[in-house]
């Protein structure tokens, strides 16, 4: 592993494996996972069907899905990746992938995007935002197929951005294919409180299928000197009613 990525211990791991059974979701989103051995020490294969992304990369994107769940995994989105797979540092693709239950089906898009563009305007040409706007460009483009093709979606995980409502990047996927930003007008309380740069966007009936004030998120008891043993982001959730 590249000398700056943290090893966890098994304590760290009973740990994560803990707050992931308190969290007791259907569908987590995960990032920075080395693997699905790695994502088995916190989801237990009996329970959680895993899949991730096949990037050439330590830390990769990736879903875990409670069994019962069907789960069809769709081609990746490469294209966010926009530096190549030869780049001496290649962004993540995103994972794409089709739950369903029921009746009920949902198309998921998995997405760790750029950092260093937080709030910075669109025109700024540093801070990583050219990229930053390319990433969402394309996951623009991948939510009008949703739009077309009529189906319920969702587009969640660390997009490095504090999205608003008025956000120019968030008005740019409303646009075109009107969402739902699940965090819209809350703050984070994680190690202590922060702005959300993780999110949870609904798209086309899904927005109709979000619980009102169901947005949660899990902090940690540990102290803040942990947080790289543990995460330095909290799971965020919110809860679906899906129609039977």
């Amino acid at each position: 592993m590249p000398s700056d990525v943290g090893r966890r211990t098994d304590t760290d791991f009973a740990r994560l494996a803990s707050y992931a059974r308190h969290l007791n979701a259907d569908v987590v989103a995960l990032e920075e996972i080395d693997g699905p051995q790695v994502a088995a020490r916190v989801f237990p294969p009996e329970r959680y069907q895993l899949i991730l992304t096949p990037d050439a990369i330590v830390q990769r994107t990736g879903i875990a899905v409670r069994r019962g769940i069907g789960v069809t995994v769709n081609a990746e989105l490469s294209a966010l990746n926009t530096y190549g797979n030869d780049a001496p540092h290649p962004l993540r693709g995103g994972l794409d992938v089709t739950l369903t239950e029921g009746r009920a089906r949902l198309r998921v898009l998995v997405v760790h995007l750029k950092t260093g563009c937080w709030d910075q305007p669109l025109s700024q040409r540093a801070h990583s935002c050219p990229t930053l706007l390319q990433q969402f460009r394309i996951i623009d483009d991948w939510a009008l197929e949703r739009q077309d093709e009529g189906e319920a979606f969702a587009i969640l995980g660390d997009f490095n951005r504090r999205l608003t409502e008025h956000d120019p990047m968030m008005a740019m996927l409303d646009a075109d294919a009107p969402m739902m930003l699940t965090t819209a007008g809350y703050a984070s309380p994680c190690w202590g409180g922060e702005y959300f740069i993780d999110h949870i966007l609904l798209g086309n009936a899904a927005r109709t299928w979000l619980e009102p004030s169901s947005l949660r998120v899990m902090i940690y008891r540990e102290s803040p000197d942990i947080r790289s043993a543990l995460s330095d982001h909290c799971p965020v959730s919110v809860r679906l009613d899906l129609p039977v």
